[in-house]
């Protein structure tokens, strides 16, 4: 089994993305983190790698998506409660994001989401334990 996970980010401004996402809260590896990449973690061994284009284009012989135009990847998260999952969008709105739709409530799990400054979607679901 797998012991950490890392997604990988193409984004357009590395200082630009790192002060979104720390007014989210969130922090980055200085150990990984240069002009070219950031490591930002998401949580115990999960990871997203911010990569500039042209660093990231050295990972593929495939052209990258521009991910305001098209979707590759959704990038969900799990939340401790309603009150979280609002409470980073509302954050990501602050800090520059959007809301890409209305937050969605299925009962066994409410959801909501935002779109960060180059486009990716990232979810986030809080799901009570009577529905996980």
């Amino acid at each position: 089994m797998h012991k950490q996970i890392f997604v990988n980010l193409a984004i357009g401004d590395m200082q630009k993305s790192q002060t979104f996402f720390k007014a989210l809260g969130f922090t980055f590896n200085p150990d990984f983190t240069n002009e070219q990449g950031a490591c930002m973690i998401v949580g115990e061994n999960i990871y997203a790698m911010l990569l500039v284009k042209d660093f990231f284009q050295g990972f593929t012989g495939k052209p990258i998506v521009d991910a305001t135009q098209q979707t590759e990847v959704l990038v969900a998260l799990s939340c401790e409660s309603r009150a979280e999952v609002d409470d980073l969008v509302a954050r990501a709105i602050a800090a520059g994001g959007t809301a890409p739709r209305e937050p969605q409530d299925h009962g066994f799990m409410y959801a909501h989401g935002f779109e960060d400054l180059d486009g990716h979607i990232w979810e986030l679901v809080h799901m009570p334990a009577s529905g996980a």
